[in-house]
């Protein structure tokens, strides 16, 4: 079998096609769940913690000087995408716990 007939047959197989389907759609997902976090959910948390914008959260390591840029820890940023992530393995975990439950009603 040559390459470029396995190739086509993987490439119209319903799982790749699914699972190309899927990525993009997870890329998506991705990006509303940004946006949520950082521009519905964070600046009320800051505002209860007097103010704080937490992408501006850092622990300076060393200053910046004429030659070179200030090293920081940037943990605010950090705060922000670990919410992102709990927020999006958790409507993971909805959705594969719905589907769970739809097959074993199925048997």
């Amino acid at each position: 079998m040559s390459m470029m007939k396995e190739f086509q047959e993987f490439a119209v197989k319903g799982n790749a096609i699914d699972m190309a389907v899927g990525i993009v759609i997870g890329a998506a997902f991705g990006t509303v769940v940004t946006s949520l976090v950082s521009d519905i959910i964070m600046p009320p948390i800051g505002m209860l913690l007097g103010g704080v914008n937490f992408t501006d959260l850092t622990l300076v390591l060393a200053e910046a000087t004429a030659d070179t840029a200030a090293v920081a820890i940037n943990y605010g940023n950090f705060m922000q995408t670990v919410l992102d992530f709990l927020i999006v393995a958790w409507a993971i975990f909805i959705v594969v716990k719905g589907m769970n439950q739809l097959k074993r009603e199925k048997k």
